[in-house]
């Protein structure tokens, strides 16, 4: 009876073991089916944004030396769903670097994520997450990036024993980072039936009074996304630690047209826009709400369309701003009547723009502007004419070695990088530091 007890006792054991081995082999086997992913990381440069990284998922920890810049190859489609034929390119991106990394991107002894820097530049288009639609809007917005990441060498690792890493294909999109543009915040102002909307960035509270930048667009960023005007330039560089340094921590606020800023009552760039009253209403109710915005230094500027709206706040508003920086404005010098001009010198000026500007000529807007200012007595006017727009990083070159040259009308991209100098009372001023120096007070 008893061996008959125990042999049962022991077949039962037997099926529990063998059911038990079954069930940990289908789920060892399930647990090999991961699911590796990547994000992707925009940063802004002169010319606009780029998708500068893609961070990869591993799921397995890897030692610092097991990746190289040949271990993955990197393929991109970009399309654009504006467009009667959304499909713009697709092609190899080339990796100019890689390394193991923690999940925020940073470099690691150990890691189980993998970073793929590419090669970027001005004239390549692979790596932009932005399309300018020529043929409709005439704006620039965000587009689909699909991103398929090969692994094309193996990866050994060690966790306890000799392990491989071999054929990864890797195109599950897991989100993206967007370097500055995420310290903005967004929101929206409506004025007798207009609506503007805006990205602002607001300093650390320091218990001491700040300034406000008031930075308005161009024509190919209008729309409702607030952060196409952060992106489709540099307008980020105003909370770049450089620039935030020089005023002590600054707020910076980038209002967005729903169209232009030039659209006037009677037609385009009239000297009068139907923003206008909107626009200013905005910065004041953005004043209130801030009350450690220091009222005596409100600083505003733009370009091109940003420009000619930084001319018409100035003429119609004398004595609120403590200074403004058209950049390539577009307010023609024939619309300014002398009367403006008398209002205008109330505000010091530092302009901006490139000679051979071909979208708006110096000579019809700037240039005889700035020399009315001064024949009116202006003293703190100023004026950065630059024969043309360079690459100023040492980066991007020609096949002769100078230095990459950008569409002339792209002055703006001296003053995203704080470029334009002068000797003012003896001292060499950028035009942060000036501005950062002007105080109704003063």
């Amino acid at each position: 009876m008893l061996s008959k007890h125990v042999k049962i006792g022991w077949l039962c054991l037997l099926a529990f073991v063998v059911s038990l081995c079954f069930s940990m082999g289908v789920l060892a086997k399930e647990g090999n089916t991961e699911t590796h992913s990547y994000q992707t990381v925009t940063e802004i440069h002169d010319w606009g944004a780029a998708v500068t990284k893609v961070i990869i998922d591993i799921g397995k920890p890897l030692p610092k030396d097991s990746v190289n810049k040949e271990t993955f190859q990197v393929h991109v489609s970009r399309s654009d769903a504006r467009l009667n034929n959304p499909f713009l390119e697709e092609g190899e991106r080339r990796v100019t670097n890689a390394y193991v990394a923690d999940k925020n991107g940073n470099q690691a002894q150990r890691g189980k994520y993998v970073v793929l820097e590419m090669e970027i530049g001005p004239t390549i288009s692979l790596g932009s997450p932005l399309n300018y639609d020529f043929a409709n809007t005439h704006f620039n917005d965000w587009i689909d990036k699909e991103y398929t990441i090969t692994q094309v060498q193996d990866i050994t690792f060690n966790q306890g024993k000799s392990g491989t890493i071999s054929g990864l294909v890797i195109d599950t999109f897991a989100g993206e980072t967007r370097e500055l543009i995420d310290d903005f915040s967004s929101g929206s102002k409506t004025f007798n039936g207009v609506t503007l909307t805006y990205a602002d960035y607001v300093p650390a509270k320091d218990k001491k009074k700040n300034p406000l930048i008031v930075w308005l667009h161009g024509g190919g960023e209008g729309g409702t996304d607030t952060t196409i005007p952060l992106a489709a330039n540099k307008a980020v560089s105003f909370v770049s630690e450089e620039i935030q340094s020089i005023f002590e921590g600054a707020y910076v606020l980038v209002p967005q047209t729903p169209t232009r800023w030039m659209e006037g009552f009677t037609g385009s760039a009239d000297g009068t826009s139907i923003y206008q009253e909107a626009l200013m209403e905005l910065i004041k109710d953005y004043v209130a709400n801030n009350p450690d915005i220091d009222t005596d230094r409100i600083y505003i500027g733009g370009a091109s369309n940003g420009g000619y709206m930084t001319m018409l706040m100035i003429r119609d508003y004398p004595g609120y701003f403590a200074a403004a920086f058209p950049v390539c404005e577009g307010l023609r010098t024939t619309l300014i009547t002398d009367e403006d001009i008398e209002n205008l010198a109330k505000t010091p000026i530092w302009f901006v723009t490139a000679e051979n500007d071909t979208t708006l000529r110096p000579e019809h807007y700037t240039i005889p502007t700035y020399d009315r200012l001064l024949e009116a007595g202006a003293t703190n006017v100023h004026f950065s004419l630059y024969d043309g727009v360079y690459d100023t990083s040492g980066k991007y070159k020609n096949a002769d070695g100078t230095p990459f040259e950008y569409n002339g009308h792209w002055s703006w991209i001296y003053v995203y990088n704080n470029d334009p100098v002068k000797e003012i009372n003896g001292n060499q001023v950028t035009i942060m530091e000036w501005m950062a120096l002007q105080s109704l007070e003063k």
